[in-house]
């Protein structure tokens, strides 16, 4: 199970001295970001945390600001392989891996440690038109709007653009309902149930 699931992205692992130093402080700042907020974490607590100081921070990283897009890269990449993994048994079944996909999005939303999707808490922390964090969720979303609108489609709806609107929609509530209500039986544990109701709308009842 990957790293990812409950504290962000990790990186590869260290070859020498100096990448050990920069590896440690990215893993300590995907951990710090997923779990508390990028605003509330600052430079000198990611340094404290990882053993080492900020002068090693900016050897390793120009700014707090290009840490966070790294991260967010590091993320996509390892939801997209998550996503892969997930659909895999089901090729040529768009319909069944679109409940695949809204199944395993609950495994994940219900763990203790889970703190919601990191690109709609990073985009919710994220102000400045020219961050280059923004540029990265920008993508990352609207791959997924595209990835949900194909299947869609690939299902047979009439209207896949909607249906895949709706789809993304459902993917980024249903995960972040676990910040929103203060159990884990929240609206969002009823994500897969609400999916296949929509796709019995929008496809008929298999």
């Amino acid at each position: 199970m990957s790293k990812l699931e409950h504290t962000g992205p990790t990186s590869a692992k260290p070859e020498s001295g100096k990448t050990r130093v920069r590896d440690r402080i990215f893993d300590t700042a995907c951990e710090l970001f997923y779990r508390q907020g990028i605003r509330c974490v600052g430079v000198d607590a990611i340094a404290n945390e990882a053993g080492t100081n900020k002068m090693s921070f900016y050897r390793s990283f120009s700014s707090k600001d290009e840490l966070v897009a790294e991260y967010l890269r590091a993320h996509e990449q390892e939801h997209w392989e998550w996503w892969e993994e997930t659909i895999a048994p089901y090729a040529g079944e768009p319909r069944r891996q679109i409940e695949a996909l809204f199944d395993g999005y609950l495994v994940k939303s219900r763990k203790k440690d889970s703190f919601g999707c990191p690109f709609v808490n990073a985009a919710a922390e994220l102000r400045e038109a020219d961050h280059p964090g923004l540029e990265v969720i920008h993508k990352a979303k609207a791959e997924m709007r595209r990835r949900f609108r194909k299947m869609a489609k690939d299902a047979g709806a009439t209207t896949p653009d909607l249906l895949g609107d709706a789809l993304t929609l459902l993917a980024d509530g249903g995960v972040m309902s676990r910040l929103s209500f203060a159990c884990q039986e929240g609206p969002g544990t009823n994500a897969p149930k609400i999916v296949r109701t929509v796709l019995d709308a929008y496809l008929g009842k298999n």
